[in-house]
C-alpha cells in the first residue's frame, strides 16, 4: 500500500510539474518537422538559455492552424509562425497585436520587403523556383528563363506544390504580358504546360521523395527545401530564371491575448539578432531578413540567397501579400479544375 501510494505521490508530481511548465512556457504556434527544428535549434534555444523560461511548441498545417486560432476563445500560443500572406489573414481577422516596433531593437536593419505590415514581420526569406536533376533531363536545357518548363522534351517530368499554385500562376501571367493582378492573361499558357505535369507534391517529404527517386526530376520548388536535399546527397542544381523567382517570406506575429508579450518581444529579437539570423541562414539556406547578418560567400553564392539590396529588387518576383491572400483560395480552385483534374 505505501509502495501504491508513493506511485500515485510520483506521478501526480510530474503531473503538476510538467502542467506548471506548460503554464510557464511561452507557447510559439509553428509548422512540423524541420521548420520547428529551424526555429528551436536557432531561436527557441537560445531564448530559453537568455531567459530560462522553456519555449512549448504547437503545430500543424498554414490554413488548420489559421482555422483554429479563428475558433478559439483565447489564443493557444504566444507567438504564430506563418507566411506573409496568410499573415494577413491574421491581422484581418483581429488575430495579431499591433507590434511596437521600439521593442525590436534590431527592426531598424530589417529589410524592406520584409516589413510585411504593423502586425507581423519577416523571420527569414525564400524563393520557389526551378530545380532539377541534370542527370535526367536533356543536356541542353538550363532553365535561364521560366518559359524553359514548357519544352516538350519534359513531358511528363515536372512537379509542383498542390497547396499553393500562386508561384506557378504568377510566372505564367507574367510570360504572357500580365502579373498577379491580371492573372487571367496566363491562363491558356498555364493550360499549355499540363502536359509536362507528372505529379503534385502535399508537402516538403513528398517533393523530396518525388526528386529523390526521379519521378518529377524538374520541379517547382522551395529553395530551402532543395538545398536540403542537396545536403542529403540529391544531385539537384537550382535555377534562377532571368526573370527572377518568386519571393516567400515566413513571418513572426503576437497573438492578441497573450499573457507573455514581454517574453514574446524577447523571442522576436532574438530571432531578428543578427547573429540568429546568420546561423538560420547556415542552417537553412535561407535569405537573412537582416541587412548586418554575416553571410558565407558560398551561401551567399547560391541561388533564391538574398544578401545583397539589387537581389531583392531584381531577382525577387514580387507577389503582393494581400491579393495572394485574396486569391489563395480562387488559385487553388481554377488550378485543381483546370491542372490537375
Amino acid at each position: 500500500m505505501i509502495r501504491q501510494l508513493t506511485a500515485v505521490g510520483l506521478f501526480s508530481t510530474v503531473l503538476l510539474a510538467n502542467v506548471a511548465w506548460a503554464e510557464d512556457a511561452l507557447v510559439v504556434s509553428t509548422w512540423g518537422g524541420s521548420f520547428r527544428d529551424l526555429i528551436d535549434e536557432n531561436i527557441g534555444k537560445e531564448f530559453t538559455r537568455q531567459t530560462g523560461v522553456p519555449v512549448k511548441y504547437v503545430t500543424g498545417g498554414t490554413i488548420d492552424r489559421l482555422n483554429k486560432a479563428k475558433l478559439a476563445k483565447t489564443p493557444e500560443s504566444d507567438i504564430t509562425f506563418t507566411t506573409s500572406h496568410i499573415g494577413w489573414l491574421y491581422v484581418d481577422g483581429g488575430l495579431f497585436e499591433k507590434l511596437d516596433t521600439a521593442k525590436l531593437p534590431n527592426y531598424a536593419n530589417l529589410v524592406d520587403r520584409a516589413k510585411v505590415s504593423p502586425y507581423h514581420v519577416g523571420s527569414w526569406a525564400y524563393v520557389y523556383t526551378i530545380g532539377y536533376r541534370p542527370d535526367l533531363v536533356p543536356k541542353d536545357i538550363k532553365f535561364d528563363s521560366w518559359n524553359d518548363l514548357w519544352n516538350p522534351a519534359l513531358k511528363g517530368k515536372l512537379s509542383a506544390p498542390d497547396f499553393d499554385p500562386s508561384h506557378i500562376i504568377t510566372v505564367a501571367a507574367l510570360l504572357s504580358g500580365g502579373d498577379a493582378t491580371s492573372w487571367e492573361k496566363g491562363t491558356d499558357k498555364l493550360k499549355a504546360l499540363k502536359p509536362n505535369f507528372k505529379a503534385f507534391y502535399t508537402n516538403d517529404a513528398n517533393s523530396q521523395q518525388l526528386m529523390a527517386t526521379g519521378e518529377t526530376p524538374v520541379q517547382i520548388l522551395l529553395s530551402m527545401n532543395a538545398y536540403y536535399m542537396i545536403g542529403q546527397g540529391v544531385p539537384i542544381k537550382v535555377a534562377m530564371p532571368k526573370e527572377g523567382a518568386v519571393l516567400g517570406i515566413d513571418t513572426m506575429g503576437i497573438m492578441k491575448g497573450s499573457a507573455k508579450t514581454d517574453l514574446a518581444y524577447k523571442f522576436m529579437n532574438i530571432a531578428l539578432s543578427p547573429e540568429v539570423q546568420s546561423k538560420i541562414v547556415a542552417y537553412k539556406k535561407a535569405s537573412p531578413v537582416v541587412t548586418n547578418a554575416k553571410v558565407s560567400a558560398e551561401d551567399a553564392a547560391l541561388p533564391g540567397v538574398f544578401t545583397t539590396k539589387e537581389q531583392w529588387d531584381k531577382q525577387a518576383i514580387v507577389i503582393d501579400d494581400k491579393l495572394r491572400a485574396e486569391k489563395t483560395a480562387t488559385w487553388r480552385k481554377w488550378f485543381t479544375e483546370n491542372l490537375m483534374n
